[in-house]
């Protein structure tokens, strides 16, 4: 059957393996490639397999248009810098993040409700299921039918991890007969991603919390944790447009512009098509627990199988969700550098 789970390990983690192999100094991308100026087209959502070998040949190609294709393809010798220790320091609010929701439970019956299917939810690195129980709880009360990844702490990308992750997902496809919606925070936004360009007849959504999908490792403060817990270095290769490439499936990218853990930069979706950008104030570390995540996950995850529309910032919504394509902009203005600079440099 097309969902036959006969792939290896090596090939299933083709995408993700130069996040953790040492290579020799290589061409690694600016902070604000992480931002391309212009995206146009979309996948060809057709095509129910993907060739991991191959990613760039398939949907990430068709995906970007010829500017972001060029912006990508620039290199230099310095990649952005992760976040600074202010906004290190303000992870101490995801304590009271956590425990707002937890406050606010009385008020969960406000979100959206769900149709039942299944939501396979995958946490960050170094921590496990119990890091994600406010959010599958929430999720179970507004009528949806969530579960965990059931592999204990989240110590990387190890022998057999997405391969299990890929037996979940099966199973809950089968079980139920429904496509899953698939939730990654952080490095388990990545698996999601991944799961979802192997398997898109499974997958009915993907929802990432925080993930950096568009930068280099060290655009993290979680890089030397990611070395210790898994115990492969992380090394210089340029995997940008491998992690780029999105999935051809409806794709949500939920991030914090003072996110202490992750750039927010490498969070952006750059597709335009059956993908959005969802922008919250919250620590990297309480993001998957705010309550203004909690709201737009049910929001998204109710919408019917196959009338995927773009997340509305209409009303209130405008007061708790900042506008994505302001906040991209403005910073592509800021790391652009300006007309004349530009002609000054080309003159001399």
């Amino acid at each position: 059957m097309s969902w036959s789970c006969s792939f290896s390990t090596r090939r299933y983690a083709t995408n993700l393996l130069p996040l953790i192999q040492s290579q020799p100094a290589a061409a690694q991308v600016t902070r604000q490639n992480c931002i391309p100026q212009d995206v146009s087209g979309g996948p060809e959502y057709s095509r129910r397999h993907l060739d991991l070998e191959h990613p760039a040949d398939h949907h990430g190609t068709r995906a970007m248009g010829g500017n972001a294709m060029s912006a990508y393809a620039r290199s230099s010798s310095q990649h952005g810098r992760a976040p600074g220790i202010l906004l290190q320091l303000l992870e101490v609010r995801a304590f009271w993040e956590h425990y707002a929701s937890i406050v606010l439970r009385p008020v969960w019956p406000a979100a959206p409700r769900g149709d039942g299917h299944p939501i396979l939810v995958l946490p960050g690195l170094a921590v496990g299921d119990a890091s994600t129980i406010i959010l599958r709880r929430f999720l179970r009360s507004r009528g949806f039918s969530p579960r965990g990844w059931g592999q204990g702490v989240n110590r990387g990308l190890r022998e057999g991890v997405l391969e299990r992750a890929h037996n979940t997902l099966r199973e809950l496809w089968a079980e139920q007969g429904r496509s899953v919606s698939i939730v990654g925070w952080s490095l388990g936004g990545l698996y999601a991603r991944e799961l979802a360009k192997h398997s898109p007849e499974m997958v009915r959504l993907v929802i990432t919390l925080g993930s950096p999908f568009t930068g280099h490792p060290r655009e993290t403060n979680a890089w030397r944790l990611y070395e210790l817990a898994s115990g492969h270095r992380i090394g210089s290769h340029d995997f940008h447009g491998r992690l780029r490439t999105p999935p051809p499936v409806p794709t949500t990218s939920i991030w914090s512009r003072t996110d202490g853990v992750v750039s927010w930069q490498c969070s952006v979706e750059t597709r335009r098509e059956l993908a959005e950008n969802i922008v919250v104030d919250s620590s990297h570390i309480g993001l998957g627990a705010h309550p203004a995540t909690l709201y737009a996950i049910a929001d998204r995850l109710a919408q019917p199988e196959g009338e995927w529309r773009p997340f509305h910032r209409r009303g209130w919504r405008r007061l708790v969700y900042r506008d994505p394509g302001k906040l991209t902009a403005t910073r592509a203005r800021a790391d652009s550098p300006s007309p004349h600079a530009a002609a000054g440099a080309h003159q001399q």
